[in-house]
């Protein structure tokens, strides 16, 4: 298994290099898994709904967050729906979000 991981996506100029040019290191290394840090990919603070949605349809499979996760204030209500979008592991119990994801690749 080959595994991809981008290290943080900040702001729009990260986010722009995740849509020119993800697809084609894919294809070309032949990734079964992508895995980004999106936590800092609005403006360099946090994570929005509608970036992370864009993101994982750009072909990233898993996105971590950090402690920039909580910047905005409206991922707290997507990280329950949203199981790819990852919360830091060692965030006490009752933090919104899984620090864990189990899919197929």
């Amino acid at each position: 298994m080959r595994v991809l991981f981008v290290g943080d996506i900040v702001g729009s100029p990260g986010r722009q290099i995740v849509h020119d040019r993800l697809a084609d290191i894919v294809a070309e290394r032949q990734v079964d898994l992508v895995i980004a840090n999106g936590e800092n990919s609005a403006s360099g603070f946090g994570i929005t709904p509608r970036l992370a949605e864009e993101l994982l349809k750009k072909g990233i499979d898993v996105l971590t967050g950090g402690n920039h996760s909580w910047d905005r204030k409206e991922i707290l209500e997507y990280l329950p729906h949203e199981p790819r979008l990852l919360r830091p592991a060692n965030f006490p119990e009752g933090n919104a979000g899984s620090g864990l994801y189990v899919g197929t690749a």
